[in-house]
């Protein structure tokens, strides 16, 4: 339970920022909010030296839907903060979005320092990717310090071709700022565009890393970073770089999970990027061109570490994967799904609830078994060719090129490894399948992509992450979907740890007073494309008056509605129009803002994205019209898989997920409309499913009050 120590902290620092802002107002929901979170992290169960780790059931993880206003951030970084320099523990902050982790870094953390009085370290996690490798820079200008390209023929070891001489004076310029140390080695700090295959001929990989060899190891920028984020209080990352690190089993990128209190915010996004991450897919095309290389490469490895064994078992099992893949393509050729139909450059073969078909059972478990093999030799000429850096006889620079093209072969194979060890799982009754699929594309030439995936990240994120972390904070704007909570439970796995705790915090806004909604009386449904589209050409003009100088963004589910109802508007509010993907999203913005401050209306036609995270505050948006309710289509494998799964077990995939999934895309559209205490405004739903389907008094019920006209 919360100290007195820690409560008095708390109340000390908060405090001590109401006397240091003039015009703070203590919230109450924000102070609700400070208080589930210091609670919540209270309850962590510490382990000893020597201990297995505590079986936890969600007894130190909060879930806090906080609408805009509340003050999530400043809640979550000064309770997370102290309870993690009390408990000796780091504070994890996920975002979904690069822009919240830029505001996190650059403004609400130094915010919180500023002006609580708490003493709070903190730095930006990001993958090693985005660092300089010291030691592959060296290599190549050194090589190449010369003005000269005289004795050029040695350097072409580390280069596929001759190097351009703006490449290489890119590369010395990049050496001398970093040996002056007015460059760090993060490819976001540098100040020019930088190519990115010159990037990845200097970039950190985890396969050609020298690790502790590394000569240049104490000024690694990637080491460096990874070694600051086990001393700081709190570390940014991003929902792939959390997701990635638990994926490899926790605390290999970002502290671990038994080290972490984590702050996942804008966690709506949390079980969709789960999927992504551990979902899989490989080309065969592509596969079958790194396979031909195999051998070339690793007779060179094999010829400096004088191992011919090693190279020859790594070509065999690269022949034995080469020929199950050319099985495959036999195979594929005859399958009617597969079939070329005139006009369509992509088609698909979905695996029915997961399950290998019975002709191809042998084929499958043979191309997971002789793609492990591959990678089990690979992996041994690796580590062979890592000690063989002790032996100073070794030409180094070859040593380099034989490393990034192994590690290069290893990245690739591993890929390979992870689809065909999904595709290979059997399902096991009571639980959710694997969706397996095989899709077709035939552009240039014909290509097979294999694909395997979860459709669900619930097992993964319960038991690689929340029966893991010290604790756990899941925030976002809109969490709650048909006035529950379950959905986002069941996605995430929370739903098997009875001791999570719940709160839903009250908005700030006076929806009542602030803002109206518009149901029209629409004649055609949405379900009639063309009729629909025409209403809403009708009704735009009705709702949009083209001399008022204020902001109206306007929502559409389909891309081509859009664009369709674009080019019918009246030439009146033409000049008025800005769309979404015709330009930059950033000039976008910056159009809509000078339009507003100089007087004049404009009118923004948007998707899904600008559904969501889009700040447009007092005129910039006081109207909000929604062309249709944002129902998504299983249109992917994934969603299909998991839909026959539901229906296998007497379910309703569309009332079970599709409507609740709607609830909160319909609520994080209407929230566009009042971002601030002052704002006001009309959401406008041309949809008449909303008054006329039996789940649209659901929908209606979960939207804020506002008052309702027409």
């Amino acid at each position: 339970m919360l100290t007195d120590l820690e409560k008095n902290a708390i109340r000390d620092h908060y405090q001590s920022i109401a006397r240091s802002l003039p015009n703070f107002r203590p919230r109450q929901a924000q102070r609700e909010m400070i208080a589930a979170v210091a609670n919540a992290f209270s309850r962590t169960q510490q382990q000893q030296d020597g201990e297995d780790a505590p079986e936890r059931n969600g007894e130190s993880i909060v879930v806090v839907e906080g609408p805009t206003g509340v003050g999530k951030s400043l809640a979550y970084l000064l309770a997370g903060g102290i309870m993690a320099q009390t408990r000796g523990k780091i504070l994890v902050v996920s975002s979904a979005t690069v822009a919240l982790q830029e505001q996190l870094v650059g403004r609400d953390l130094p915010f919180v320092v500023r002006h609580s009085g708490l003493s709070l370290s903190f730095a930006l996690a990001k993958g090693r990717g985005r660092y300089l490798c010291p030691y592959k820079l060296y290599q190549l200008t050194q090589l190449n310090a010369q003005d000269s390209l005289q004795g050029f023929e040695p350097q072409m070891v580390l280069w596929e071709r001759k190097p351009k001489k703006e490449e290489l004076a890119v590369l010395r310029n990049m050496a001398d700022q970093f040996a002056a140390r007015t460059f760090n080695g993060d490819r976001d700090t540098w100040p020019e565009q930088i190519d990115d295959g010159l990037w990845q001929k200097v970039t950190n990989n985890r396969h050609g890393c020298l690790k502790s060899g590394c000569p240049n190891r104490a000024e690694c920028p990637f080491f460096l970073a990874r070694e600051t984020l086990e001393t700081v209080n709190v570390v940014v990352a991003n929902h792939d770089l959390l997701l990635a690190d638990i994926g490899m089993g926790g605390g290999v990128i970002l502290p671990a999970p038994a080290n972490s209190f984590y702050c996942i915010d804008e966690a709506h996004h949390l079980p969709h990027k789960a999927l992504q991450q551990f979902a899989a897919e490989h080309s065969l095309n592509q596969t079958l061109w790194f396979l031909d290389r195999i051998g070339n490469i690793v007779d060179k490895v094999a010829g400096v570490l004088d191992k011919s064994e090693l190279a020859m078992l790594a070509v065999e099992a690269a022949s034995g994967l080469q020929e199950s893949l050319q099985e495959w393509l036999i195979c594929l050729a005859d399958e009617p799904s597969l079939a070329v139909q005139d006009g369509i450059e992509e088609s698909s073969w979905l695996w029915p609830d997961g399950e290998i078909p019975s002709s191809l059972n042998m084929l499958v478990n043979n191309t997971a078994i002789a793609a492990r093999m591959l990678l089990k030799h690979l992996n041994g000429m690796n580590e062979a060719l890592s000690a063989s850096r002790r032996d100073k006889n070794k030409d180094s620079s070859l040593l380099d090129q034989l490393s990034t093209d192994l590690g290069m072969l290893l990245a690739r194979t591993e890929q390979v490894v992870d689809v065909w060890d999904l595709m290979s799982t059997e399902k096991v009754e009571g639980e959710a399948p694997l969706a397996k699929w095989i899709s077709r594309i035939a552009k240039d030439k014909v290509d097979y992509n294999f694909h395997a995936s979860p459709i669900t990240s619930a097992s993964k994120l319960a038991s690689g992450l929340w029966r893991r972390a010290a604790g756990a904070l899941l925030t976002s704007a809109t969490l709650r979907s048909l006035g529950t909570f379950d959905l986002l439970l069941k996605q995430t796995g929370l739903s098997w740890l009875p001791d999570t705790t719940m709160l839903a915090l009250d908005s700030p806004f006076h929806f009542a007073e602030q803002g109206e909604l518009y149901i029209p009386a629409l004649a055609a449904s949405p379900k009639d494309a063309a009729a629909h589209t025409s209403e809403i050409v009708n009704w735009l003009p009705k709702l949009i008056n083209e001399s008022e100088p204020i902001g109206t963004l306007v929502l559409f589910s389909s891309r081509r509605q859009m664009q369709e109802v674009a080019l019918k508007l009246p030439d009146s509010h033409l000049p008025l129009l800005l769309v979404q993907g015709e330009i930059p999203k950033q000039i976008l913005l910056e159009r809509h803002h000078e339009a507003i401050a100089a007087g004049r209306p404009s009118i923004i036609f948007g998707l899904d994205s600008f559904a969501e995270g889009l700040d447009l505050p007092g005129e910039m948006c006081v109207q909000v019209i929604i062309a249709k309710l944002p129902f998504a289509m299983p249109d992917n494998p994934i969603e299909k898989t998991r839909n026959q799964w539901i229906e296998a077990r007497g379910g309703n995939p569309f009332m079970e997920i599709t409507v609740p999934e709607a609830s909160i895309k319909l609520i994080q559209a209407v929230g566009r409309l009042i971002r601030t205490e002052t704002d006001y405004g009309r959401v406008t739903i041309l949809d008449n499913r909303i008054l006329t389907a039996r789940y649209g008094k659901q929908l209606l019920a979960c939207l804020p009050p506002f008052r309702r006209i027409g």
